[in-house]
C-alpha cells in the first residue's frame, strides 16, 4: 500500500509541478514584465498626425519645425533647440508647450483644443524611454517639395480637373497633384504633399486656391488647400484615419465638403478650416459630394446606394434623392455633380448607368415606396462601373467614364435626350477620371495606364496625350509627349 502510494503521490506531485511549472509561471512572468516602451509609429506619430501635423510638415513647416517624423520632431525649431531631449522630458519644450495652463488652454496646438492628458502621458514616457524610433523603412517619408517622388512607371490617375480659366489641368500623382499647361508648353508645377493617394481635386471657382481630399489608406485623411499663385500649401487638415474623397467648393468659396471613410459627409469653414458641418446619415463610404447653386443644399453619394440631401445651414438630412424602392439600385454610387445652372444632378456608379436627377423633390409629392420622382433621365449604360460623371460648361453635355474586364470607356452624352454623342475606349486598363474644359471645347481624360487623352469636346477625335507625370529616364516611354 505504501510503495502505491508513494507512486500516485508521485505521480501526483509530477503532475503539479507539470501544471505549475508551464502555467504559472508563465502567468506571472506575464504580470511581472517590464512593460514595452512606447511606440512612436503606433502611438505617438497618430497623435501629432491628427493634432499637429495640419500646421508641421514639409509643406506648410510653421515655426520651421516638422513634425512628421522623428528626425523632425529632434530637429531644431525657431527657437534655437530641439523641443525634444531624448530621455529628458523636464528638459523638453515640447511638453511644455503642449500641457495646459489652469483654464485648460495649451499653447499648442494653436488655436485648437488641447491634447488630452492621456496623450500627453504618452509622449512623456516616449521622452523618458529616449524618444525611440520604431518607424518601418520608407522611402515615403522623405518625400517633400525639394525631393519630388521619382516614378519609374506612371501612377494610375484617380482625379483630375480644369482650371476655370481653361489654362491648366490638375492631374494627380503619388504625394502630389501636378499643373500641366493646357497647351503643354512647360513641365507640370508639382504640389508635393503629405497624402500619398489623391482622391479629389476641385479648383476653387475664382481659381485661386485648388482644394485636394486624399490620405494614406487605413492611416490618414487629409484635406489640402492650395495657393496657386505662389504655389503654397495654406491649410492641412487632418481627418479621420483613411483617406477622404469628393472634395467641392460652395459658390462664394468660403466652404469645402468632402466624404469619409467612417460614412461621414463634412464641410470646412476653407480660411480656417474649422468644421462647419457633419452629417453621418449614411450608412457606408461617402464619396462625391455637390452643393446646390445657391449653396444653401449639399449633395452626398455613396457605396450604400443613396444619394441624400442635406441642408447646410441647419446640418440636417432631408431627403433621399434616389429611389427608396428596395432593389431599384444595384450598386454603389461613386460620383455626382451639378448642373451648371439649375439644380439637376447628373450620378454615376456600379451599375453602369449615368442618370439625371431633380435635387429637391416638390412639396406636393411625398415620398412613397415604389416611386422615383426625382429621375429625370437614364443614359445609356457604360460597360463596368462607372468612376466619375461631369457637365459640360453649359450643362448640354455629360461625360462619364468606366472601367470593365481591364478595359476603359468613356461617352459623352446629350442631357436633353440621353442621346449618346461621343465614345472612346483604351485597352490599357480602366478610366477613373474625366472634366470638360471650362470653355467648351476640350475633354481630359485619364486612368490606370497613367496617361491623359485630351479629346475635341464636339467630335471627340484625338488633341493630343501624354504620360501624367515625369518618368526616370532609365525607364521613361519613348513615345512619351
Amino acid at each position: 500500500m505504501f510503495l502505491k502510494y508513494s507512486s500516485a503521490s508521485l505521480i501526483f506531485k509530477l503532475l503539479l509541478s507539470l501544471l505549475f511549472g508551464f502555467i504559472v509561471p508563465r502567468a506571472i512572468r506575464a504580470q511581472t514584465a517590464a512593460p514595452m516602451n512606447v511606440s512612436f509609429a503606433k502611438e505617438i506619430q497618430p497623435i501629432f498626425q491628427s493634432k499637429c501635423q495640419g500646421c508641421h510638415q514639409p509643406a506648410r513647416s510653421g515655426g520651421s519645425y516638422v513634425m512628421t517624423t522623428r528626425l523632425g520632431l529632434l530637429g531644431i525649431g525657431e527657437s534655437g533647440k530641439s523641443p525634444i531631449v531624448p530621455g529628458k522630458p523636464q528638459e523638453s519644450l515640447l511638453l511644455e508647450q503642449i500641457a495646459p495652463d489652469a483654464s485648460g488652454i495649451a499653447e499648442m496646438p494653436k488655436d485648437k483644443p488641447s491634447l488630452s492628458e492621456p496623450e500627453i502621458s504618452l509622449i512623456h514616457r516616449w521622452i523618458l524611454e529616449g524618444a525611440l524610433d520604431d518607424t518601418p523603412v520608407s522611402d515615403a517619408s522623405l518625400i517633400n517639395s525639394e525631393h519630388p517622388p521619382v516614378y519609374y512607371s506612371p501612377p494610375a490617375i484617380t482625379a483630375l480637373d480644369f482650371s476655370p480659366d481653361s489654362k491648366t489641368l490638375a492631374v494627380s500623382g503619388y504625394h502630389e497633384v501636378l499643373l500641366h499647361p493646357t497647351d503643354g508648353a512647360t513641365p507640370p508645377v508639382r504640389f508635393v504633399g503629405l497624402s500619398e493617394r489623391i482622391e479629389s481635386i476641385r479648383f476653387s471657382p475664382d481659381g485661386s486656391r485648388l482644394a485636394v481630399a486624399g490620405g494614406s489608406p487605413a492611416r490618414m485623411g487629409e484635406l489640402q488647400v492650395w495657393n496657386v499663385a505662389d504655389r503654397t500649401l495654406f491649410l492641412s487638415i487632418p481627418v479621420t484615419f483613411d483617406t477622404i474623397y469628393g472634395a467641392s467648393w460652395s459658390a462664394d468659396s468660403s466652404r469645402i465638403a468632402f466624404g469619409c471613410g467612417d460614412n461621414s459627409l463634412r464641410a470646412v469653414n476653407a480660411t480656417t478650416g474649422e468644421q462647419v458641418l457633419f452629417q453621418g446619415a449614411h450608412n457606408d463610404w461617402v464619396l462625391d459630394t455637390a452643393f446646390s447653386s445657391d449653396s444653401s443644399h449639399l449633395v452626398s453619394v455613396s457605396r450604400d446606394r443613396s444619394m441624400k440631401l442635406i441642408e447646410v445651414a441647419t446640418q440636417r438630412f432631408v431627403d433621399n434623392i434616389t429611389s427608396i424602392t428596395p432593389g431599384a439600385l444595384k450598386g454603389g454610387l461613386a460620383s455626382v455633380d451639378r448642373h451648371p445652372t439649375r439644380d439637376e444632378l447628373a450620378v454615376g456608379g456600379a451599375d453602369g448607368t449615368p442618370k439625371l436627377f431633380l435635387m429637391h423633390r416638390p412639396a406636393n409629392k411625398p415620398r412613397q415606396i415604389g416611386d422615383d420622382f426625382n429621375l429625370i433621365r437614364a443614359m445609356p449604360s457604360l460597360p463596368g462601373r462607372i468612376f466619375e460623371v461631369r457637365y459640360s460648361p453649359d450643362g448640354s453635355k455629360l461625360v462619364a467614364v468606366s472601367s470593365a474586364d481591364g478595359r476603359g470607356h468613356m461617352r459623352v452624352f446629350a442631357t436633353e435626350d440621353g442621346k449618346q454623342l461621343i465614345s472612346f475606349d483604351t485597352e490599357t486598363g480602366g478610366l477613373f477620371a474625366a472634366d470638360f474644359s471650362p470653355d467648351g471645347t476640350q475633354i481630359a481624360v485619364g486612368g490606370l495606364s497613367g496617361t491623359i487623352w485630351i479629346l475635341n469636346a464636339n467630335d471627340g477625335t484625338m488633341v493630343r496625350d501624354f504620360v501624367a507625370v515625369p518618368l526616370s529616364p532609365r525607364t521613361a516611354s519613348t513615345n512619351q509627349k
